[in-house]
């Protein structure tokens, strides 16, 4: 196709092939870009090439390949120990202080024992570590991750005939089933991790799929505006089932639509049996923690380490209950018995896959774009590149392999990562540090927290969901910069919470997708408008003191044109024209007629000499105003396609018409401003004229649009002129002879 342009050069001696004079107007001549020839693309050339690629078997690719499954063999054998050691066992140290308390607490959040929390951050930190591209990441329990384990694992519980009360550790009659390591007839704490283990590992199937398939680009359609609300929207969620261990109360825990709702009710409705010693213990440790936490982030950049303040309301908490037994004494719900060292690696329970494969998508589905999110964000403020796809690849390593060890779903957490971060850590070495310190728990301490109160576990859990209620607060900003994100925030905020988590990510994702399609369904259209002494076009409506250009009219969609707006295009385009061609060739048509009817009368009954007389009184009187065809304010109409990525067959055909329908009117249409692939478009489908033909009147810019219709306009007014003169003179000859 060709394109014209504005060039400061003497006439050309090519045409346009549509209504153009035949002289071109000055300075303008044709551009003709030559493209490259297409490659030949041939699928089994292709498919040949990659195999060659993947089947090349040597050293040097086995060493890349190994290098790039597992990262950790690039960058460790350039550590520095003197300058990276000390942050990281720094970093590493405090985080593991931290990842204490929130692992027994995270625990009693996915419906678990404490013990499996330990398991959980242990072995995820260790792996991490080998196949991670990310410096800043830890992963390990996640809260809302943990809310999903644990309504699919309390759904499960229910189905197998389990009771709601944790104590109740038998099967209804009927259900028993066997341990997964052989050692005699499970009871509801093996039941629930078999669930939660077998949970993991599909998740991390789903993950490493992901990964291996290059489907990174998912996590794209996740926005930030829709992962926020989901988290505030499920912190509230989980805020609300932490409630009961606060108020010491023994409710069901419910779970499904209205879950939320549900459980407020049965909480006022209880509330007179409320614990008074699990009230004033929570009471007492959140007036401790959420002060001394407020000062560790206004001050952190002052602060060296953050204070470790749930560690220090955890041990005195435990050690004040121990010693007033208040397990006895006020009948006051503690951890129990934690098991040190650690178990049988088992295998996941398969006749399980079927009931849980929808369960864990989602949370895989949350869990790689938590870790991406993070990695990424890390990953641009110190200036190192991150491969989302092995990611997600080390995200499902994380949750496939410790699923053998009774370990539950995880991913990249984020207020250990923010800790992490801030602690001065310099790599994933920080993370092997936090082992040893869970390992260490493991082995020696993890008995001495038997009577550690639940309630304090719950105030823990609480206080660390702060980030997400402070949402709230970003509303009215969020607002001033984009509404439709603020509706989409709202929606999954609040969908999450009085529906249910999942249904609430799914209503959050199909809302952001329908406010996408929306946003170009009805994109923004304005007529443009010339700055002053430029060549710059801009809206009319959004700035002062533009100039418009005479008879021309200059549109611009500001969307790509395909079938779900095509309408709205047209509908747009005449109302901000304020030209309908399609009506104006009907208004045309039907002044034509009469006058056409009227003709052929006198022709047949009057004869040549009266017609004659006629014409020259026509020339003479005034015609009615009804009689006079609607006359049209601009005489070229340009389309500026500089925001439109793509048309669809659709989109031509509406270009087409648009283009057909203002010709009828005598209204020539330019465009401006084509991508390639518009222009390859337009070509083939010659949107102005047959397949092939010269001259689509498509511009590079807009002004140099306006000024080849400027010195079209002007020609053609000569013309037409000449013509007239022309004209007139035969039929004053004409009428002199008759006479």
């Amino acid at each position: 196709m060709e394109d014209t342009s504005c060039q400061k050069s003497g006439p050309s001696k090519d045409t346009l092939g549509s209504p153009v004079p035949q002289e071109t107007p000055a300075h303008f001549i044709h551009v003709k870009l030559e493209e490259y020839e297409p490659t030949d693309f041939s699928t089994k050339e292709l498919i040949l090439k990659k195999a060659r690629e993947v089947c090349t078997c040597n050293r040097q690719t086995i060493i890349t390949f190994l290098c790039r499954l597992f990262p950790v063999l690039d960058w460790l054998p350039r550590y520095n120990i003197k300058t990276q050691l000390l942050g990281d066992v720094i970093s590493g140290l405090l985080v593991g202080i931290v990842t204490i308390p929130q692992s027994v607490s995270y625990s009693l959040l996915a419906n678990q024992d404490p013990i499996y929390g330990l398991y959980t951050n242990f072995f995820c930190s260790i792996i991490y570590v080998a196949v991670a591209t990310s410096r800043h990441n830890c992963v390990g329990s996640f809260g809302v991750l943990c809310l999903l384990v644990g309504q699919s694992v309390n759904r499960h519980l229910r189905l197998a005939g389990y009771g709601d009360d944790s104590s109740d550790s038998s099967p209804l009659p009927g259900n028993a089933t066997s341990a997964g390591n052989g050692t005699g007839a499970c009871d509801r704490s093996c039941y629930a991790i078999t669930v939660a283990l077998s949970l993991s590992f599909l998740v991390g199937i789903y993950q490493i799929l992901l990964g291996v398939l290059q489907l990174g680009f998912v996590a794209v359609y996740l926005s930030e505006p829709l992962l926020g609300g989901f988290v505030t929207g499920s912190s509230l969620t989980i805020i609300t089932s932490q409630m009961k261990y606060l108020l010491g109360l023994k409710i069901p825990r419910h779970e499904g639509v209205g879950s939320f709702i549900l459980t407020w009710v049965d909480l006022f409705r209880y509330i007179q049996n409320t614990n008074i010693c699990d009230l004033v213990t929570s009471l007492v440790a959140l007036a401790i923690i959420v002060p001394v936490k407020e000062i560790n982030d206004r001050y952190k950049e002052k602060m060296k380490a953050p204070f470790p303040i749930e560690l220090l309301v955890v041990i005195v908490a435990t050690v004040v209950s121990h010693y007033f037994n208040f397990e006895t004494r006020y009948n006051s719900d503690v951890c129990g018995d934690i098991p040190t060292g650690f178990r049988k690696p088992t295998l996941p329970d398969i006749s399980l896959f079927s009931s849980l494969a929808i369960d864990a998508l989602p949370i895989a589905v949350i869990g790689f774009a938590m870790t991406i999110s993070l990695a990424e964000i890390f990953g641009k403020k110190h200036g190192y590149t991150v491969r989302a796809n092995q990611e997600m690849i080390a995200i499902g390593m994380c949750n496939l392999i410790p699923s053998f060890f009774y370990c539950f779903a995880s991913s990249a957490a984020l207020t250990k990562t923010l800790l992490k971060e801030s602690t001065g850590t310099q790599t994933q070495v920080s993370s092997l540090v936090t082992s040893l310190v869970l390992l260490l728990v493991l082995l020696w301490i993890a008995p001495l927290f038997y009577s550690l109160q639940t309630s304090i576990l719950g105030v823990v859990t609480i206080v660390n969901l702060r980030g997400g209620l402070r949402k709230f607060r970003d509303t009215p900003r969020m607002w001033r910069l984009s509404r439709l994100d603020t509706v989409v925030w709202w929606v999954t905020m609040l969908c999450s919470t009085l529906i249910s988590t999942e249904i609430g990510l799914l209503v959050g994702v199909c809302f952001a997708l329908l406010c996408i399609i929306f946003r170009t369904q009805r994109p923004r259209a304005m007529l443009l408008g010339k700055v002053s002494n430029t060549e710059i076009y801009e809206d009319q409506s959004t700035y002062k003191q533009l100039s418009s250009i005479a008879n021309i009219k200059i549109f611009r969609f500001e969307s790509s044109l395909y079938y779900a707006n095509k309408d709205y295009f047209k509908t747009v385009l005449y109302q901000r024209t304020g030209v309908n061609p399609v009506l104006l060739a009907a208004k045309h048509q039907r002044v034509r007629a009469p006058a056409n009817t009227e003709t052929g009368n006198s022709k047949s009954f009057l004869g040549t000499g009266f017609d004659c007389l006629k014409q020259a009184k026509k020339r003479a009187e005034k015609p009615p105003a009804d009689a006079c065809p609607p006359s049209i304010d601009m005489h070229t109409l340009i389309l500026d396609c500089g925001a439109m990525q793509f048309i669809d067959t659709v989109g031509l055909s509406v270009l087409k018409e648009t283009y057909h329908d203002y010709k009828k009117i005598g209204v020539q249409v330019l465009l401006a401003n084509c991508n390639p692939s518009i222009r390859h478009r337009l070509r083939e489908g010659g949107w102005a004229g047959e397949t092939g033909s010269e001259g689509q009147l498509a511009f590079h810019s807009v002004h140099d649009a306006v000024q080849f219709a400027e010195r079209w306009y002007h020609v053609h007014q000569e013309e037409s002129k000449e013509k007239q003169d022309a004209l007139l003179d035969s039929e004053d000859l004409n009428f002199q002879a008759s006479l």
